[in-house]
């Protein structure tokens, strides 16, 4: 191959896929005994990667990402310089500028950058001299071609290894499939064959977004709700696609954080990302009618399991610590019986996040989430679809739905007389939450703030009640003291009263 010839096509289409398996090293084995991938010919390569990025690191702020890759042994190897632009990711599938091509040594070439997006971002030269390394990755790579009757072409590629930043690594353990030719619906179906037997998670990160938030500190932490830009020139079912990927988005990321991370908060935007997301279904049911929704049965237990998880985070952390001293004033039984309490939902907790990463590590999970991203790809294309009238602005359509929802919050609570009703009321505030700040920018602004300002006292004020009456449940399953359970469940009652 010659110095400085370009290799590969501007355009990556990728579908990037974590593997939450306690076994990698039998992955490959695994693989190559899917149907799609039985009897290919595997290759094996040892890759190590270089990422560059200023001091102040203007590559990141750009979403552009430049690497060094080395191929083989320190003795022959083969360099490679390869330069991403930003592109659309969304629940693990990519599509991204790239251009890639071979180089003499171990350092970056301008020359190859000239024919590419480089130019029109620094055509001085300033940027490339104030570039230096960032981090590296370094990791066995199996590949497998797979040629489809479709006649796509696809490189199957499972990576296993780590990613460098100092002295903090972190762990790499992901499939690769990239379309070489043909339309990414190819992807989804390959990748549905293999996840019939491997579990597998859409994964929104690449390796240098990994890398940045290594070094950062952040990998792993929970993800919030992200920003939409929403503006009145959308259809309806491309507002839907927009506001709905984020919302997946935020729940799968926080589901590949739930692999490494205890933290409590993971979990808890965990389940908003997926409380957002069928909320939003049913926000945009006008723009979905003709469309069917991917089934997510297979998800049922593992929702179980976050919200049993919750639960216990939030009386651990939130509900019981300003309760510890009204009931135990002073007393040393009553000390000691909340101790034993406290021990033992700790134990509980810990117990239920294993069962989130079993859950997690179950190949139908993997495949609803695959069916889900894929039906969310394919949704902008639905325009028209569903008996939507696509005359009707998506501004005036968005302040429509809004105010429907203030009108059924506005009646529900003028009865919270039973958990029952209050638990409507809740669910409807979070709803109108969810879907005000969803469509934030096409609403009115002052009318917007006072009724999300609203929904999250009204949220708040039932929420309280009803997490110290999960505390008195849970308390009870525990057997332990009978008295401190009544003595949650009376707060409870007394809170409710008063909201």
């Amino acid at each position: 191959m010659k110095p400085d010839t370009p290799i590969r096509r501007p355009e990556e289409i990728e579908l990037k896929l974590a593997l939450p398996t306690s076994k990698p090293s039998s992955l490959a084995r695994q693989l190559a005994r899917t149907h799609p991938l039985a009897r290919r010919k595997e290759t094996h390569q040892h890759l190590h990667d270089i990422y560059y990025d200023t001091p102040d690191q203007l590559l990141r702020q750009k979403h552009i990402a430049l690497r060094l890759r080395r191929i083989g042994s320190d003795e022959k190897p083969q360099w490679l310089q390869t330069l991403k632009t930003g592109g659309r990711s969304h629940s693990g599938l990519s599509r991204r500028g790239e251009w890639e091509a071979s180089v003499p040594g171990a350092e970056l070439a301008l020359s190859v950058l000239k024919s590419t997006p480089w130019s029109a971002f620094d055509p001085d030269g300033t940027v490339f001299r104030a570039l230096a390394p960032c981090f590296e990755t370094s990791f066995e790579r199996t590949s497998w071609s797979v040629r489809r009757r479709d006649g796509s072409l696809i490189e199957v590629a499972l990576d296993l290894g780590h990613i460098t930043v100092g002295e903090k690594t972190a762990s790499i353990c992901e499939l690769e499939l990239e379309l070489l030719r043909g339309h990414a619906a190819a992807l989804f179906d390959l990748a549905q064959q293999i996840s019939r037997s491997i579990a597998v998670l859409p994964v929104n990160m690449s390796k240098a977004e990994r890398g940045y938030a290594l070094a950062q500190g952040s990998l792993d932490a929970p993800l919030n709700a992200q920003p939409l830009e929403l503006t009145n020139d959308l259809s309806l079912p491309a507002a839907a696609q927009r506001v709905l990927r984020e919302m997946f988005c935020q729940f799968t990321a926080n589901l590949n954080a739930i692999r490494s991370s205890d933290d409590s908060e993971v979990i808890h935007q965990a389940r908003v990302g997926w409380r957002r997301f069928k909320s939003a279904l049913r926000l945009f049911k006008p723009a979905l009618e003709a469309q069917e929704l991917p089934s997510w049965q297979a998800l049922e237990l593992l929702l179980d399991f976050l919200g049993e998880v919750r639960d216990l985070d939030v009386a651990l952390h939130d509900t019981l610590p300003p309760l510890a001293e009204v009931y135990t004033a002073g007393d040393t039984r009553r000390t000691e019986s909340w101790a034993a309490m406290t021990q033992a939902l700790r134990h509980s907790a810990s117990l239920q996040r294993k069962s989130v990463r079993y859950a997690l590590q179950e190949p139908a999970v993997g495949a609803s989430l695959l069916a889900i991203t894929q039906w969310l790809d394919g949704l902008s294309s639905q325009a028209g679809a569903g008996g939507v009238d696509q005359e009707v602005p998506l501004r005036r359509w968005a302040r429509q739905r809004i105010a429907h929802l203030h009108k059924q919050l506005r009646a529900a609570r003028n009865d919270t007389s039973s958990p029952d009703s209050q638990h409507r009321v809740r669910i409807l505030a979070k709803r109108m939450r969810y879907s005000s700040e969803a469509l934030r920018d096409l609403l009115p602004k002052k009318r917007t703030e006072q009724w999300l300002q609203q929904a999250t006292n009204m949220q708040t004020s039932l929420g309280a009640a009803r997490d110290v009456m999960q505390a008195s449940v849970l308390v009870a399953k525990l057997e332990a003291d009978r008295g401190l359970a009544e003595f949650l469940r009376g707060i409870a009652v007394e809170r409710s009263r008063r909201g």
